[in-house]
């Protein structure tokens, strides 16, 4: 019997689609330092702002799926906190974490029903993080890939849904956005010269008393009845957790970000992206770095430290002048990708459209002149500069969603 080259054609292109074709995973948006969640902030979305990138995705056809993680607490719960949002569960810190750090293993107001329990690994995710979210995006991967014990001789498994088994296959991708993985200098530098929650008086200005929670109920930190929005910031910068290694200042440090790049490194299944932001540019005649016009106000100070001073660390090795680049935040060459660990980097390459991905190495996306903040919509804008950012988001989901099966 002959087959028509037309129809063996149009089998080969059945074929091809079914093995190669796009996927329609949903994709996770998670915020970073002093984020918020969709029910905080009077319902004023972290993730666009006025834009509301979440909904604007939605129009266009992505399931986008926002989470809530504490603001200020350590990539390993906020890693925590995303697993059990999404699934489902009691959170559980895991008994090693919790003995070592002295928190709640298990604080009984983070129960969650769930907003996607069909996630296992033939259902798996894409995840988008910004600034610190990209950072704990990836302590969630080591997570999912790892068994934890909760001995030190390693003879009792966790007790966790999370830690206790190995999670194959469950995340297709991350993308960092303006994110810090070999850390800012911002941290070590504002830890030395001023409170490093002085954000938080800024923050307060701006949304009131009755909007935002530390989250950090497993450190037995509540936020008292009618107690006014300056006390509660009293309470929380003189609060114990700053004083240890499992809280967001160290993780951010070049140091806590250096420690983390050593077992956070690539995973073979998962395809990694990252966006770079930058608004500063070199003086020509001190050869630091000053904020350019796209830098906002309130970030104008901060940017002109992190471009004109370098940071030690422990080893006492120093960052150079290439770290002086930054978006007000966060310097430019650690939004890269992981460089630091102490087995080397991990793979970085340029995105090329024309070239197929390859999972296990890092896409540079690009380097965006937009500070830290704008980057999520979080600033003044024209329509132009909205629809470029919108374009921005749109973009890159398409690409995600044509990553093959």
């Amino acid at each position: 019997m002959k087959i028509k080259i037309s129809n063996f054609i149009f089998i080969a292109f059945l074929l091809n689609s079914f093995t190669f074709g796009e996927n329609k995973y949903p994709i996770v948006l998670v915020h970073g330092f002093l984020g918020w969640g969709p029910e905080e902030m009077g319902g004023y979305p972290y993730w666009g702002g006025k834009l509301d990138f979440e909904n604007y995705l939605r129009s266009l056809g992505y399931e986008v799926i926002t989470v809530s993680i504490g603001p200020v607490s350590s990539n390993w719960e906020r890693a925590v906190e995303v697993f059990y949002q999404l699934k489902g569960g009691q959170v559980d810190y895991g008994l090693a974490h919790s003995e070592k750090w002295g928190i709640i293993q298990k604080p009984p107001n983070k129960n969650f029903k769930g907003l996607h329990t069909e996630w296992d690994g033939h259902h798996p995710l894409h995840f988008i993080g910004h600034s610190m979210g990209g950072q704990t995006i990836r302590m969630l991967a080591y997570q999912l890939k790892k068994i934890f014990y909760s001995d030190l001789r390693e003879e009792y498994v966790e007790e966790s849904t999370l830690l206790g088994k190995e999670h194959t296959g469950w995340i297709k991708s991350i993308t960092s956005i303006s994110t810090p993985h070999d850390g800012t200098t911002l941290s070590d530098l504002v830890n030395r010269t001023v409170p490093f929650l002085q954000n938080f008086i800024i923050l307060g200005a701006a949304i009131g008393t009755d909007f935002y929670d530390f989250d950090l109920q497993h450190w037995g930190f509540i936020r008292n009845k009618n107690e006014s929005w300056i006390s509660y910031i009293r309470r929380m910068r003189n609060h114990s957790a700053w004083n240890t290694k499992n809280i967001c200042a160290w993780d951010l440090s070049i140091d806590g970000a250096q420690e983390l790049n050593t077992f956070l490194t690539v995973q073979s299944d998962i395809y990694y992206f990252s966006f770079t932001t930058s608004t500063t540019y070199k003086n020509k005649k001190s050869g630091k770095h000053i904020p350019d016009k796209n830098t906002s106000m309130f970030l104008k100070i901060r940017s002109r430290i992190i471009g004109s001073k370098t940071v030690q660390y422990s080893d006492g090795t120093e960052t150079d002048s290439l770290w002086f680049e930054n978006d007000g935040v966060v310097n430019t060459i650690s939004q890269r990708g992981p460089t630091t660990g102490f087995f080397g980097s991990d793979p970085i390459a340029s995105y090329n459209y024309n070239e197929p991905l390859i999972p296990g190495q890092w896409y540079e996306m690009g380097k965006l002149n937009m500070d830290h903040w704008k980057i999520i919509g979080q600033a003044k804008m024209n329509n132009i500069e909205k629809e470029y950012i919108l374009s921005i988001y749109r973009d890159h989901c398409q690409v995600l969603w044509e990553i093959s099966e």
